[in-house]
């Protein structure tokens, strides 16, 4: 995979020289030489390395290649150094392990992250599989469908309706209450795309089959949208997920016919128009991959990257465009593959940096000092388990990477979860889980995903601490849209916590106030830090948030139960109003964004 990756680097390279040093042609060689220095020198190698030379002549003699590199100078070393960048952020978007640094420097922990490396023939198969669980970005016509969609789901009462006490003890007066609010809200949905006289005709005559292309389309753009999107429509999408369970049940088919499609991914997209070959060249990991804002870039180092990463997409549109294949569909399937990456940078590179939190600050063995301890013991600060310090910082450790591995394939867990729940041979019932009634159903396909990302987490610890229990279609996650909703959550707690510690780790920006309050509370913003991180590494991951074992505790639900009880609490902590200090509104975000 690294050869590869890196032979992608080098069009990335070409690219920011041509800003950096121009493109007089007697340069040419020197760029071949940055080139071989970028292919061949170790992974940990830094553009302002004095050693880059050698570096470069270890990795040719290792590679069987003579190759005469000369170091950098002054003027080249901005394209060297954004050629680098280039491909470590190409490697971070695609595999699971690709952070030689991720823990800074822990050579054994980093090791638990680096997995095994793909060779050449495995990275086509790699980004064919991960296509086929990305959905494809809208256009614009699927934009004004899911807005109309949107609204009516926003303001229907559909499951408020159907899913009552009074009805779930009457089965088959609740089959004919589903049946009509689906068969109102069909019409409704008919009048809006077309216009009264087709609702109309639909509310006389029944003909459902007529309509079923169109409302299965506009039902698809929806969730193909929340896929891409899980902290859109947090209200509206659980409602259209129910009416569409009810509409593909046994009764709901006999009344309805059909109203479902598959999602459209980019893999069905590109085969169905003859590109598949775009998911086997190695200019796509660059052309794919999120530029993200960074306090040690400037601005044209950022758009330099920008530039290097559209002269990719051009170059893969230019090789690939055909007859079947248009240039726009190109674009779209590489721009569906960005949001993916995208994706994982809002949510999954939160946790990386949480893991380089724990392990930078918190040593496993013992602590820095007493006041930084992660040791709990049960019934203290509302704690239900007792750990040493190294046992707390292995569970927090474990349960950290077991939601990297979560985030990192969530766009194929949100996938199955939907194939669960939309499973008619498969039926839910309603009951009383203790939390009001809910729909309990079982999700085989979502918890085998889940089980394999966590005996590949095991594998990789070697040790496990606490359960590993997995709650599904039980009275703790009673289906598969609460479990996917729950993990689609982690992103809210890390980034606004993030969020408040890069606020108190840049006095720069802080005004004179806050710094006098960090000196007097806490005596410097390196101690304020570590004293929020080690209340979250502690109660964070207590087993709180359930009055026993079962619903909490240390089974891999319940860690983040215990998570979203420390946020609960945090209005409750010493250092709750230097949160605010800093800008903190809340977890939750907004359900109507």
């Amino acid at each position: 995979m690294r050869s590869r990756v890196r032979r992608a680097a080098m069009h990335a390279l070409r690219a920011a020289y041509d800003d950096v040093g121009g493109t007089d042609v007697s340069c040419i060689p020197l760029i071949d030489k940055l080139h071989a220095q970028v292919l061949l020198t170790p992974p940990g190698w830094s553009p302002d390395d004095d050693a880059s030379s050698a570096a470069a002549a270890e990795g040719a003699a290792h590679a069987g290649r003579q190759v005469d590199v000369e170091p950098a100078t002054a003027q080249h070393k901005p394209a060297l150094a954004i050629a680098h960048r280039m491909w470590r952020a190409a490697t971070v978007a695609l595999w699971r392990s690709d952070h030689d640094d991720l823990l800074g420097g822990d050579a054994e922990l980093a090791g638990v992250l680096s997995g095994d490396v793909p060779s050449d023939t495995e990275v086509g198969a790699w980004f064919t599989e991960r296509a086929r669980y990305v959905p494809l970005r809208l256009a614009l016509r699927e934009r004004k469908t899911l807005r109309l969609l949107e609204g009516m789901m926003g303001v229907t009462e559909y499951t408020s309706l159907v899913d009552t006490p009074v009805l779930a003890a009457n089965p088959a007066k609740r089959t004919q209450k589903q049946l009509r609010e689906i068969h109102l809200l069909l019409v409704a949905l008919v009048t809006a795309f077309h216009d009264a006289k087709a609702g109309q005709r639909l509310n006389e005559s029944r003909d459902y089959a007529r309509h079923a292309g169109t409302l299965a389309s506009m039902f698809e753009a929806l969730r193909r949208y929340k896929v891409t999107n899980p902290e859109k429509m947090r209200t509206s999408y659980g409602k259209l997920l129910f009416l569409l369970q009810d509409a593909n049940s046994s009764h709901g088919l006999a009344a309805f016919g059909p109203l479902l499609k598959p999602l459209e991914t980019v893999y069905t997209h590109l085969e169905r128009h003859g590109g598949l070959a775009l998911l086997g060249d190695e200019l796509l990991a660059v052309a794919t991959q999120c530029i993200a804002a960074d306090p040690e870039k400037n601005r044209s180092q950022i758009q330099a990257e920008i530039r290097a990463k559209e002269k990719a997409v051009e170059a893969l549109v230019n090789k690939y465009r055909s007859a079947t294949l248009s240039a726009d569909k190109v674009r779209l399937a590489l721009y569906s593959l960005g949001d993916n990456n995208a994706y994982m940078h809002q949510a999954r590179d939160p946790i990386d940096r949480m893991i380089r939190l724990l392990c930078v600050h918190f040593p496993a063995a013992a602590p820095e000092n007493a006041s930084l301890s992660l040791a709990i013991g049960g019934g203290e600060g509302g704690a239900r388990l007792s750990h040493s310090h190294s046992r707390q910082h292995a569970f927090a450790l474990q349960s950290l990477l077991l939601w990297r591995e979560i985030a990192h394939e969530m766009f194929k867990l949100w996938c199955l979860a939907e194939a669960d729940l939309l499973d008619g041979s498969s039926p839910y019932s309603l009951r009383d889980t203790g939390q009001g009634l809910q729909r309990v159903q079982p999700a085989r396909r979502t918890e085998r995903a889940m089980r394999e990302l966590l005996h590949h987490t095991q594998r990789k610890l070697g040790t496990w601490v606490g359960s590993a229990v997995i709650h599904m279609g039980d009275t703790n996650v009673p289906n598969a849209l609460t479990f996917i909703d729950k993990y689609a959550a982690i992103e809210r707690i890390l980034n606004p916590l993030l969020l408040v510690l890069d606020a108190i780790a840049s006095p720069r920006h802080q005004p004179a106030q806050l710094q006098s309050y960090i000196a007097l509370r806490w005596h410097s913003p390196t101690d304020a830090v570590k004293a929020i991180l080690c209340d979250f590494f502690k109660f964070a991951f207590d087993g709180s948030g359930a009055d026993n074992f079962y619903d909490a505790g240390s089974c891999i639900d319940g860690r983040l139960t215990s998570a979203w009880n420390w946020c609960s609490q945090v209005a409750s902590k010493p250092y709750y109003p230097l949160f605010k200090m800093c800008g903190f509104i809340g977890f939750d975000g907004e359900f109507q964004a």
